[in-house]
């Protein structure tokens, strides 16, 4: 009997003539010599999720992608990169199902993160990249699932773009800032002029409600004026008194006319008339 102690967040593959029979969690385990050896995993992962080449990480690992160069919807070139995390959650999957684990994984995130930005417009993508990630992820479970792996997380760490794409993003902005100042420009142009036609409106109102209430008082005054006349004098002689005023006070603005010469129209009365 062959005694082994499995790391804590670790476990080992035991073989049988080659073939997996058991996984041993951490503590103390065993193995029949000869007839049953433990799995490295060495040669296929490197020094990767392992310690030792024999005993397998089950802690959340974490793998950072090189830059993918990918093409927008609208033909903008770009790099980008992202942050995988991850777990193994079956270690006969993650060592028996796929060949070469850590560069399958990273080449399924890529892969479908390429394929998710080749649907989009650059702006899009700029300001959706959280979105996108959690697309991914989504995306990427049941390969990961079938690979007896865990998905965590997937963030994307950085997008780049090309120069040319820079330059014209730049004269974009500036295009949209000066779009923008004119469009408040007008804006507030409108908006003083509606607040002028609205003071001159308000001024208007309160003239002719001026006017009205001063023609209101005169009228008042002038019935006032004609009742104490008629109190005195009766009636008809008040109604006399006041066409003769109202016939003095046309010729006074008769006789204003700068002209040579003053007509007044036939039938006209005059004041000695008005007297009889």
């Amino acid at each position: 009997m062959f005694i082994f102690t499995v790391p804590q967040g670790h476990c080992a593959i035991v073989e049988m003539f080659g073939k997996p029979t058991s996984v041993r969690k951490s503590g103390l385990q065993f193995h029949i010599p000869f007839l049953q050896s433990i799995k490295d995993v060495s040669s296929a992962w490197g020094n990767l999720t392992n310690k030792n080449g024999i005993y397998i990480e089950q802690t959340e690992q974490l793998l950072d992608t090189q830059p993918r160069s990918c093409i927008t919807k609208d033909n903008a070139t770009m790099q980008v990169n992202c942050i995988i995390r991850w777990r193994i959650m079956d270690a006969i999957k993650a060592v028996y199902e796929v060949q070469n684990l850590h560069k399958s994984l990273i080449e399924l995130v890529l892969n479908e993160l390429r394929s998710l930005i080749g649907g989009r417009n650059l702006d899009e993508i700029l300001s959706s990249r959280s979105e996108i990630s959690e697309k991914v992820s989504v995306a990427v479970a049941a390969t990961a699932s079938r690979w007896g792996l865990s998905i965590t997380s997937i963030e994307i760490k950085e997008l780049t773009t090309d120069s040319e794409t820079r330059e014209a993003m730049l004269r974009q902005m500036e295009a949209e800032r000066v779009s923008r100042s004119i469009a408040l420009k007008a804006e507030g142009e409108s908006t003083a002029k509606v607040r002028l036609a609205e003071s001159e409106k308000q001024a208007a109102i309160l003239r002719a409600q001026g006017a009205a209430e001063a023609m209101r008082l005169a009228a008042e005054a002038e019935a006032d004026y004609l009742q104490r006349i008629a109190a005195v004098v009766g009636a008809d002689a008040a109604a006399k008194v006041l066409m003769n005023r109202q016939a003095l006070e046309g010729y006074a603005t008769i006789t204003t006319n700068p002209a040579a010469q003053v007509y007044l129209p036939n039938g006209v009365p005059s004041v000695m008339d008005l007297k009889k």
